[in-house]
């Protein structure tokens, strides 16, 4: 059953409005290029775009560049070009990005400190349900 407009409140509305607020920052920082540049740049100077790609297994570089148009655009790499032959590019988080790294560094350090009883669980489960 659909409530009507009449039982919507404005408390209802408020909430979504946050789980969507939420869900689309969510959506941006919570991929895993995302996550890793963003370890990458956290404590050292400027990278440069082949310093990441190479520190990122696995990534192509249109998904690299995809992913730092998205974390530029959202205000959390800076992209400064230098006009040199060839153009040199550097990526550096910016203030709200470090302050992003906090919370990343710390559910990295929750999953290392519990990937094993993760797995454990996992096989647990696989077994119940094979």
């Amino acid at each position: 059953m659909i409530p009507a407009h009449s039982d919507v409140t404005l408390e209802d509305l408020h909430s979504e409005s946050r789980c969507q607020i939420v869900s689309r920052i969510l959506s941006r920082i919570g991929d895993k290029w995302s996550v890793l540049i963003v370890m990458l740049l956290r404590e050292g100077p400027p990278l440069r775009f082949g310093e990441l790609k190479r520190s990122i297994g696995g990534i192509s570089q249109r998904m690299l560049t995809l992913t730092l148009r998205g974390l530029e655009r959202d205000g959390l790499v800076t992209r400064t070009v230098f006009p040199t032959i060839p153009p040199r590019v550097d990526y550096e988080l910016t203030d709200l990005g470090r302050s992003l790294a906090r919370p990343v560094d710390a559910l990295g350090t929750w999953a290392f400190e519990n990937h094993g009883r993760i797995e454990q669980a996992r096989r647990a489960f696989d077994r119940r349900t094979d």
